[in-house]
């Protein structure tokens, strides 16, 4: 996944996995490579609809689920019923701050491997993530 806009390396990672270059799910991939906000859909929305509009809350859903299959961005759950996107597929953790809703990754070192073995019976574990709220460096 690149980690810059540059729109030759986006067309490159949408061809290899086989993505149909379309203006809507370029500009939808693009936007999220240089977020790093965690945006909602319509937050999508408005953004790539800011200078020119080329999208409908539709199209974005639809870019969003396929960019999602193929593993080029996915779901963070955060708050309850909404839902926010993220280009940064890697494992990673989330910080919530309680007080301006900012949120930031955190590396997946952060913390220490938890024991999954300890579930209770009947449980078996695939992954985790780990979200801490509290107050961000501007809020405290």
């Amino acid at each position: 996944m690149p980690k810059s806009s540059n729109a030759t390396e986006i067309r490159e990672v949408m061809k290899n996995e086989g993505l149909r270059i379309t203006p809507q799910r370029f500009a939808v991939y693009a936007n999220l490579l240089r977020r790093e906000d965690h945006p909602t859909v319509e937050q999508i929305l408005e953004d790539v609809n800011a200078d020119i509009p080329i999208a409908s809350k539709a199209s974005v859903y639809s870019a969003l689920t396929i960019l999602r299959e193929v593993n080029l961005v996915r779901e963070v759950l955060l708050d309850e019923g909404v839902t926010r996107y993220d280009a940064n597929v890697n494992p990673h953790h989330h910080f919530v701050c309680s007080d301006c809703g900012a949120i930031h990754d955190l590396a997946w070192e952060t913390f220490n491997c938890f024991d999954l073995s300890q579930l209770s019976d009947g449980l078996q574990a695939e992954s985790y993530e780990v979200t801490v709220k509290g107050l961000c460096q501007s809020c405290q």
